[in-house]
């Protein structure tokens, strides 16, 4: 990303719009939360054909009430955070345990939400046993690609009729400029850059109505030079032409307030949904610099408590912009089990619930957001499986 630092204007812009409301307005979740209020993030989207998602922790849905009320009550779809990924699925060769993933998906059911499969092809969170064996020569390259296909198969058949869309390759896009396929990537490496386009058709074959996603990060201009958003929009185009059943583009959102706003995210996706592709915010979040000896995550500059609401703010308002846009998902609900303190050090309060689950001034301007959009936002149609 390029560095650019946050303007008093743009944080008064800011200050005046929350002025409209405040997160400790926002109407607590009704007791049965297969009734959402009138005012949550997931009826409110609906309006416009919106589906609003987050990442889900099942250690956290099974033990903490206040948590599955918000998961149940304000968000139409949900991410699987970990338990549908590689080395959860199958922590030993052979062996498969999707249990905590048929509960999401059960818990999804149930709650009138439908569910993003994350994710079938990514460098990280791949068994031990697979890498293992590769580096110790005991699984060679054709031993893994096989291995590869089998895997993409079994998960998306187990899955079959019941994912809507499953993010297929994830992250392989180099941050450079120019940016290209990451060679170095441990799939890339072994097998080449049409693996890519292979587990695609793989997916396709194995629940031809799940819309497959591309998703990375940076891809939308969060770069500041456009390189990553330039050479993915060149990869994905040739796909299409080489009928790849490639049917979405997944940004992942992650912004960081001491870079600034995407300006060129609209745009982005717009160019994406142009090639007849469904585009998605699939991981979104908005991290700053905390005190990191404060266990609220309170952030450094208190100017960073404008910045997060509006960044989440243009996020939102970039996809209900492009009619292509059908999902917007935030990664994760609270501060308190978020990914970014633990991966960006002195970095938090990156989402729209506080460590104790209470709603943020990033949560009331995702609300008014979507309450705006009704009255002329493009109306999402035929957002299912290929239709």
């Amino acid at each position: 990303m390029r560095l650019r630092r946050l303007t008093l204007v743009c944080a008064a812009g800011v200050a005046a719009v929350l002025t409209l409301g405040t997160a400790a307005g926002a109407t607590p979740l009704t007791a049965d939360h297969s009734h959402p209020s009138a005012d949550s993030l997931r009826t409110l989207a609906a309006g416009v054909g919106l589906r609003i998602g987050t990442a889900v922790n099942m250690d956290e849905l099974n033990v903490d009430t206040t948590y599955t009320g918000i998961v149940a009550g304000q968000f139409n779809t949900v991410t699987a955070e970990n338990v549908m990924k590689w080395d959860a699925i199958e922590p030993s060769q052979g062996t498969h345990n999707y249990g905590p993933a048929d509960q999401l998906v059960a818990f999804a059911k149930a709650h009138g939400q439908l569910v993003r499969g994350h994710t079938l092809l990514w460098h990280n969170q791949i068994p031990s046993w697979l890498t293992t064996g590769v580096t110790n020569g005991t699984i060679d390259n054709a031993a893994l690609r096989d291995i590869l296909h089998r895997h993409i198969t079994d998960e998306v058949s187990h899955f079959r009729g019941k994912i809507w869309q499953w993010d297929v390759a994830n992250e392989f896009f180099t941050d450079s400029n120019p940016s290209t396929i990451n060679p170095n990537d441990f799939w890339i490496s072994h097998l080449g850059a049409g693996v890519i386009a292979d587990a695609f058709r793989w997916a396709h074959a194995a629940d031809p109505h799940a819309l497959l996603f591309y998703n990375d990060y940076n891809i939308a201009g969060e770069d500041g030079s456009n390189a990553k958003s330039d050479a993915v929009y060149a990869w994905v185009r040739q796909l299409r032409s080489q009928g790849v059943p490639i049917d979405g583009i997944g940004n992942q959102g992650h912004l960081d307030t001491q870079y600034g706003f995407p300006t060129l995210l609209t745009q982005d996706l717009q160019r994406y949904a142009n090639l007849g592709l469904k585009v998605a915010i699939t991981e979104a979040d908005v991290r700053t610099f905390i005190e990191t000896t404060d266990a609220n995550q309170t952030p450094t500059d208190n100017l960073a408590t404008f910045a997060q609401p509006y960044e989440y703010s243009q996020m939102l308002k970039a996809c209900l912009a492009v009619r292509a846009c059908i999902s917007f998902t935030v990664w994760g609900a609270g501060d308190a089990g978020s990914w970014v303190p633990g991966t960006f050090m002195g970095e938090g309060y990156a989402d729209i619930y506080d460590v104790n689950l209470k709603p943020k001034a990033a949560y009331t301007a995702l609300q008014q957001d979507l309450t705006l959009a009704a009255k002329g936002a493009p109306h999402r149609t035929g957002a299912g499986a290929h239709s």
